[in-house]
């Protein structure tokens, strides 16, 4: 591994990338409210406007990565045909999970199937069949179509680098599309929206999680909830990710994101023991069955003749739109640490474990909150309705040991940011030095500093639903160039077919004469 400097890299994606995001930062410190306010008015226009295309595009990648995975492209190697992963299975699938939604699924796991609970779309709220319906809306948008955004976005990056050993980077499926000046320029306008687009989702991502480490932190130590404590934390969270962030891939994320794993799935388990057990594990099953019977009805729904648009595009919208935001991200991400697997290991992976283990988290976090509404005191739907940044801790304080499991879960929603943030750093260094798997640290604190001051405009305005539409801004214009670089990747991943072809008759040969 080539060692790490500290020079500054400078080229047309980092000085135009900076010049952008240095402006939206100041004016988000200068004036929160106006740039909040921008960012809300263009999100809600363009989720309502065309809501059909956007439902269409988001659950076609769900489509296309079940046909890579068992397609005729399936053995492919995301590296030479011997080449081993570089890093194991446990790890592998631990830096996926961090990097990709770690605290989204901490902030949301009691919250959001209580929100579908009570108020479902088109049905009656609060009865056994909205809480069966809640489970699968949650599922729709913490599952599969989340992880296939995220896969193919990946899986192009990873082809082009470790299959074709070009650089890491946005650019290069859209430059193997458009040849001379006009892939030069359509690649430096590929990851100049790439880069803003992982800007605007970290610094909405970090915004939500930040708000939701100060609800904890008064749960659990009793402190301020004043947005001077919510810049205090971003403070503690900018040191601990800028110091994370030299240490390189193979130590500062990997080590946290195995942490993560552990303190994450040690919560579920006393949550599912401590809970009502038998209830949470037929919740799990149950839910299975209802998100494979509804996942293609769903997929496809917008609820037109309910005149449900705004719900559309407040919860399925905003939460599709939100997985393209961050797959530039974790798209980087996922590949750098992927090297030398085949696209169908590779797909299964990304896909499936994760989803499995987020269904069953909801079931365990949504299914205790339904079976305190429905069986215990009540009194969780209030909170949560509230504000939802407390529904976990709110939540917990139910339990046995409530206030050492409020410490747990500050600490992990913490580290979670931390991975994220230290990830994010990380990709945003490599897309703006042309591609480079170990970026110089100073590139890492430029871009970790100004996603903390773009993060901070985002806090004031305490509201949730503004670092959604923050998180989601870069997307919209990004889905153009995710469609343009998967145009450019089955054009020439075709060209593997021919090679394939001869290694699959030498193995079928080789399997008759020993049968023989």
């Amino acid at each position: 591994m080539s060692s790490i400097t500290s020079k500054l890299t400078i080229n047309t994606v980092f000085i135009v990338s900076m010049v952008c995001c240095a402006g939206i930062g100041i004016w988000g410190i200068i004036s929160p409210e106006g740039m909040t306010g921008a960012m809300l008015g263009f999100t809600n226009y363009a989720l309502t406007g065309v809501s059909w295309a956007w439902l269409f595009i988001c659950s076609s990648f769900l489509f296309l990565s079940l046909y890579m995975a068992l397609g005729p492209y399936g053995k492919i190697r995301l590296g030479k045909d011997d080449e081993e992963p570089e890093f194991s299975t446990v790890s592998w699938i631990a830096m996926l999970f961090a990097g990709g939604m770690g605290s989204g699924l901490l902030l949301w796991g009691p919250a959001e199937p209580m929100y579908h609970y009570i108020s479902p779309p088109g049905m009656e709220g609060g009865t056994a069949a909205a809480a069966r319906q809640s489970l699968v809306i949650t599922n729709l948008h913490w599952g599969f179509h989340a992880w296939s955004i995220y896969a193919i976005c990946a899986l192009v990056i990873a082809y082009f680098t470790f299959r074709r050993g070009q650089p890491s980077m946005i650019s290069t499926p859209i430059k193997a599309l458009f040849s001379g000046r006009a892939g030069e320029a359509m690649g430096n306008v590929a990851d100049i929206l790439a880069v803003l687009s992982v800007v605007f989702g970290l610094a909405g991502s970090l915004a939500m999680g930040t708000l939701a480490v100060r609800s904890g932190s008064f749960y659990a130590f009793g402190t301020d909830e004043s947005v001077t404590t919510a810049i205090i934390i971003l403070g503690i969270l900018f040191v601990c990710y800028m110091l994370s962030a030299t240490t390189g891939v193979d130590k500062g994320i990997k080590i946290l994101s195995n942490v993560n794993m552990v303190i994450a799935i040690l919560i579920m388990l006393l949550v599912l023991f401590a809970g009502p057990t038998r209830f949470l594990l037929e919740t799990f099953i149950d839910s299975i069955g209802n998100y494979f019977a509804g996942i293609f009805t769903m997929s496809f729904k917008l609820f037109p003749f309910e005149d449900l648009g705004g719900w559309s595009a407040g919860w399925t919208l905003t939460y599709l739109i939100w997985w393209i935001a961050w797959g530039p991200f974790i798209g980087i991400f996922v590949a750098r640490i992927s090297r030398g697997r085949t696209i169908r290991e590779f797909c299964m992976g990304v896909i499936f474990v994760p989803t499995l283990f987020s269904m069953l988290w909801f079931a365990v976090f949504g299914g205790s909150g339904f079976y305190i509404e429905m069986f215990g005191g009540g009194g969780l739907k209030e909170i949560i309705f509230e504000d939802a940044t407390k529904a976990l801790f709110a939540f917990l304080a139910y339990f046995p040991g409530g206030h050492i499991l409020n410490i747990l879960a500050v600490s992990l929603m913490f580290i979670f940011l931390v991975t994220s943030a230290d990830s994010g750093t990380f990709v945003l260094s490599m897309m703006t030095t042309d591609g480079n798997l170990n970026p110089p640290i100073m590139q890492k604190m430029v871009w970790g500093t100004l996603i903390a001051a773009i993060t901070t405009g985002t806090i004031f305005s305490e509201s949730v639903a503004v670092a959604k539409a923050m998180a989601i801004t870069g997307a919209i214009p990004f889905t153009v160039i995710v469609l343009l670089q998967i145009v450019g990747f089955m054009r020439e991943i075709k060209k593997e077919i021919p090679q394939l072809k001869p290694i699959e008759a030498r193995g079928e040969a080789v399997g008759q004469s020993s049968g023989s």
